[in-house]
């Protein structure tokens, strides 16, 4: 029975350090996608796209850290736990997370108000002002308008 509950309770195993910046922004990237119901298959790829991008991965890389992250994401009870390490990134490193945040918003051309939610909180813990993450949100959702625009002429 002790056996049973040490498996039961035992740690999962974990190559990365839970306190890795890569590791939280894919939880909260993972997080952002379902928090309006559903992950569409846009998020997705834009989550994959966007960290395989931004942090230099390959495929095999970006889904264990994908994986990892989704397990971490079930795990936690607030965002604090996934934004203190993020706060110690250059704040240019922030408003990026901030960018891609809004690139899975609009992943499924739409921003619903969960979302918008999310991103507003995160941008707070991490110290992005709310005027940067306004503008973000503009340019992104303008880039979106002219995809669908371009899509839509062709």
């Amino acid at each position: 029975m002790f056996e049973a509950l040490t498996r039961l309770f035992g740690k999962t195993e974990q190559s990365s350090d839970p306190n890795d910046p890569k590791l939280s922004v894919a939880a909260l990237l993972v997080h952002l996608a379902a928090v309006d119901g559903s992950m569409k298959d846009e998020e997705r790829q834009v989550i994959r796209g966007a960290l395989m991008d931004h942090y230099d991965l390959d495929e095999p890389s970006v889904d264990r850290l994908i994986k990892q992250a989704a397990l971490r994401d079930a795990e936690a009870v607030d965002f604090y736990h996934f934004t203190s390490g993020i706060t110690r990134l250059s704040m240019e490193d922030r408003i990026e997370i901030i960018r891609i945040m809004w690139t899975v918003v609009f992943a499924d051309k739409e921003n619903h108000e969960l979302e918008d939610n999310m991103v507003w909180r995160i941008a707070e813990l991490i110290g992005v002002s709310s005027r940067d993450r306004t503008v973000l949100r503009n340019q992104v959702r303008g880039q979106k308008k002219a995809e669908t625009e371009d899509e839509s002429a062709q």
